[in-house]
């Protein structure tokens, strides 16, 4: 028996079923989530080889499941199936971190497939990487995502919280983007109870002392009066 785990986020139950079945025949261990919200509690707890993620979801749709999954791994393998079909959708949704994108509907022995195939490049992908770190450098600061820590200009390390981290990250990667508070709650605390947005303020507050000469003056990371905040480098 296979120990390659596959989280498998569908809310249509006919169909989910379906998927498990043939998954289950080829020697994978299924898991299954309904919801969005609910898929990310179930990944944040266990172990996942690869995701194949439904984009029309309840509670929170496939493509903020996504990148609130990209935080948290930015490896692991991730297939959408869904009923849109247009190329602005399929750019949105590998925009977001997908590795592939399967239409509905879909024939059952091609999604085996690719299934297969992104487990193969996933393990050829981890091989390579095995002695890379996940970092991010900038206006003389290192920041490494894996090991949840900030080496400043005085090359003094700071440690991270996993909140810290996962906001940190997202901000970086929607680099010169304005992402919204609404939308850094739903990703990044994701199914848990939201903070305040006050939450977030002082979170950028913590930030601007680690990475900005003048806090007062950031050059780095900015507040959008009434929308959200966003990451210059």
């Amino acid at each position: 028996m296979s120990n390659i785990r596959i989280l498998l986020v569908e809310d249509e139950q006919s169909l989910a079923d379906t998927i498990k079945l043939n998954l289950e025949l080829e020697g994978y261990k299924v898991q299954v989530a309904g919801d969005g919200k609910k898929a990310l509690k179930i990944f944040k707890q266990e172990r996942f080889d690869l995701v194949v993620l439904d984009v029309m979801l309840p509670e929170m749709d496939g493509f903020t499941v996504c990148e609130a999954i990209r935080l948290d791994d930015a490896e692991i393998p991730v297939l959408f199936l869904t009923a849109k079909n247009s190329s602005a959708d399929r750019i949105n949704g590998l925009r977001m971190g997908a590795d592939d994108y399967l239409t509905k509907p879909f024939n059952l022995e091609e999604l085996l497939l690719r299934v297969q195939n992104l487990l193969k490049r996933s393990l050829k992908s981890t091989e390579a990487r095995s002695s890379t770190l996940n970092t991010y450098l900038f206006d003389g600061y290192q920041i490494n995502f894996g090991e949840m820590n900030v080496t400043l200009t005085d090359d003094q390390k700071v440690n991270l919280t996993k909140k810290e981290n996962a906001l940190l990250k997202l901000l970086i990667e929607r680099k010169n983007e304005v992402v919204s508070r609404e939308h850094i709650l739903e990703t990044v605390w994701g199914y848990d109870i939201y903070p305040s947005t006050r939450t977030i303020d002082n979170f950028i507050v913590t930030f601007r002392k680690y990475f900005e000469i003048d806090p007062g003056n950031p050059k780095h990371f900015h507040s959008v009066r009434g929308v959200g905040y966003k990451f210059t480098d």
